[in-house]
């Protein structure tokens, strides 16, 4: 397993049929202690994973919220909104089964979002993306993707899937800005922007 950079540079998916994202984070009291502090972490912070289908430089399909399989072939799956971080594992993961991605989707935008009001980065703590090789039924971890924790917006554009004629590759962008929360089309503008 690696730690994939944007310094890397694009990553071969040849071969890879299901590629499989995961987001997890885990509440945090932040500079609240005593009951305060409880009850925040026990409210947990929503934080989204989406994924947006492009076409171009066009945002067609969003994975994500409340859209679980926005190209209605099974193609595009996001596993359902987890709104508090708690419990181990993937909080929110989106499966590619690239041979069923339409033609015209020519690359595939990984977002994480602080999206709803209320919920922000700073409310949540390990927060991580794994990219995982889901080919032949079987899920293996191949990569880990560690966003800065330093930054005080509320949206992290993970990662590119790219269309390279028959075959696709993975492309780590891993930089942060600022979504207006709530509005889908400010979520979009930042995708397309990476």
């Amino acid at each position: 397993m690696i730690t994939l950079t944007k310094e890397d540079g694009p990553a071969d998916l040849d071969g890879v049929t299901h590629l499989t994202i995961g987001a997890s984070w885990d509440p945090t009291v932040g500079s609240s202690g005593g009951l305060i502090g409880k009850i925040r972490q026990k409210v947990g912070t929503d934080l989204d994973l989406i994924a947006i289908a492009m076409q171009g430089a066009d945002p067609v399909r969003l994975a994500g919220l409340d859209s679980p399989d926005p190209l209605g072939n099974g193609s595009l799956l996001h596993s359902g909104d987890n709104q508090t971080g708690q419990g181990d594992g993937d909080d929110e993961t989106v499966t590619v089964n690239f041979a069923k991605v339409p033609s015209n989707i020519t690359s595939i935008v990984f977002v994480a979002a602080a999206y709803k009001k209320g919920s922000n980065f700073q409310k949540a703590r390990n927060i991580s993306f794994k990219v995982y090789d889901a080919t032949g039924g079987s899920t293996q971890q191949v990569a880990d993707i560690w966003p800065s924790l330093l930054s005080a917006d509320n949206g992290c554009a993970v990662a590119k899937a790219i269309r390279d004629g028959a075959t696709w590759k993975l492309q780590v962008i891993n930089e942060t800005g600022k979504i207006k929360q709530g509005d889908e089309k400010a979520l979009m503008r930042f995708a397309v922007s990476k």
